[in-house]
Order: structure tokens, then sequence, then C-alpha cells
């Protein structure tokens, strides 16, 4: 698969446009408005920047990835695409759109992959005509620096298809991959949120800082990173998300989304990307 499709140029959308790329792949964004479009072409200049400032990176390859990137307005344009990935916002409704937009628009052969880090992959599936070719697809972020992507394979998922795309992301883009069956959260968000939320739940209650709750599982733990500030990264507003997906699904309270975490989101205190969370950025 040489000929990529990337449904939003957003963090997620970026990173994996960016890999792509960087693996020698025709990638095409596809972005709301000339704005937005503008800004995901800057997010992956910066951070191509970023990894030739770090040694990890040539520049020559870096300008050549870039070239391989076009970003556009225009969901017609994915005609020719062979491996779509849709990385819009957690929102239910707007992924399924876009997936039933592309069942239209690509070849039938194509695969309509699906990012999401919560929704059960079926649900987006069933937008389609051909629902087995619907796979889930999910990086993790930074996308061009964690190695892992899991693969999620829905009931109606052809074994094809779960074949090629881990055979891409394992021999193109270098990356590790498991494999999960289709429930919210999949393998690492439905253990990670719990210990994200509890974290929060400490927090919330006065019981110790943001710093030493952090620091007591980086260095009692080993962890390369503690709760909160690993929130952060995530986005308070991904990690809500993530939750009341999971909370849905079981109805078990250790997936219920603290009330602190509600309250940052509606403030807007959303981690690295607001320059605000549980720290100052």
């Amino acid at each position: 698969m040489e000929r990529i499709g990337v449904i939003g140029g957003g963090t997620m959308g970026a990173g994996i446009a960016e890999v792509a790329a960087r693996a020698g792949g025709s990638v095409l964004v596809l972005e709301r408005d000339q704005p937005s479009a503008d800004a995901a072409a800057a997010r992956i200049e910066k951070s191509l920047a970023r990894a030739v400032k770090s040694g990890r990176l040539e520049q020559s390859a870096a300008d050549e990835a870039r070239a391989r990137v076009t970003v556009t307005t225009s969901i017609d344009d994915f005609a020719d695409r062979e491996l779509v990935i849709e990385a819009a916002p957690e929102i239910e409704s707007l992924k399924a759109d876009f997936f039933a937009k592309l069942d239209a628009i690509v070849s039938p052969e194509t695969i309509l992959a699906t990012n999401t880090s919560s929704i059960p992959v079926i649900r987006l599936a069933n937008a389609t005509v051909n629902p087995g070719r619907v796979v889930g697809v999910h990086f993790f972020n930074p996308v061009p620096v964690l190695p892992l992507v899991e693969i999620v394979v829905t009931l109606k998922t052809d074994r094809k298809v779960v074949d090629a795309v881990t055979a891409y992301a394992r021999d193109v883009l270098g990356k590790r991959t498991i494999e999960s069956k289709d429930q919210a959260g999949f393998i690492v968000n439905a253990l990670l949120i719990p210990y994200l939320c509890n974290a929060i739940r400490m927090f919330e209650t006065g019981f110790a800082s943001a710093e030493d709750i952090d620091e007591g599982m980086v260095s009692g733990c080993a962890h390369p990173m503690g709760p909160l500030r690993l929130t952060d990264t995530v986005g308070l507003d991904v990690t809500l998300a993530v939750a009341e997906s999971l909370f849905a699904e079981f109805g078990e309270p250790q997936y219920a989304p603290p009330v602190l975490l509600r309250r940052m989101v509606d403030a807007g205190y959303l981690g690295r990307k607001t320059g605000r969370g549980f720290y100052t950025y």
C-alpha cells in the first residue's frame, strides 16, 4: 500500500501522515477548511524539524517526507487511496459520517481504518456497505516516537484486511503490533484509563500533590512518566472521551470519569496542547 489517506490533520492525524510519508508513502490528509489545512501542514513540518534537530532524521529525509504529503479540503480526492485511516475527533457520529462518505468514494478493495481510541469499531464499520474491510488501527501519541499500533478486529473484519494492515504497520512503518478484539478501550486504554482516573481522584481529594503523585510512580514504579503528566500529554479531553466510552460499555466504577476531569475539560484546560492541565506549559 503506497497511496495512503488520513482523515484529520490534528495531533494524531498529522503524526500518522508523517510516519506514512517517512516510510515512502504518498499521503493525502483531509481537513475541513483551508486554515485547518495550513495548520495541519505546519504541524507536520514542525514535527519533522524536531526529528532533524534531535538527530533522529536527516534533513534530506525530512524534506522528502514533507514533499510526499498533500493536505486537501475535498474528500473526493481520496478516490485513489489504497488505505484510508480516519483520525477525526472522538465523536462517533462524525466518524461514522466519514466512513459512509468514504465507502461511496474509494475502490471496493480499499481498506478503511479508524484510529479511534475508544469507540467500538463495528459501529463505524456498520456505516459502510462492506464492513468486512473496516479495521481499527490505533496509534499512540506521539506517533513518530511511540512504537505501538493496536490492530482492532471486529466480528465482521475480513482476515485478509487484518493481515494487510498488520504487515503495513509492522513491515513498512516499522511499528510493533498487537491484536485486540473489538471492545471499548481495546487493550491499552482498558488498562490505562482506570489508572489515570485513580490518580486524578487522588489529586482531587487533596491526598497528595500532582508532583508527588507523579514522582511516586516514576521513582517508585519505574514508569517513564507520572499519571497526571501523562494525562496532560494524552489530552484531558481525550482521556475523558475514552473514560466515558469505557463506562458506557462496562458500567464499572473504575471507568467513571472523575468530576475534576470533567470540570477541567469544561474550562478548556486540556493539557500540553492548550498550555495548561495538571501542569502549566
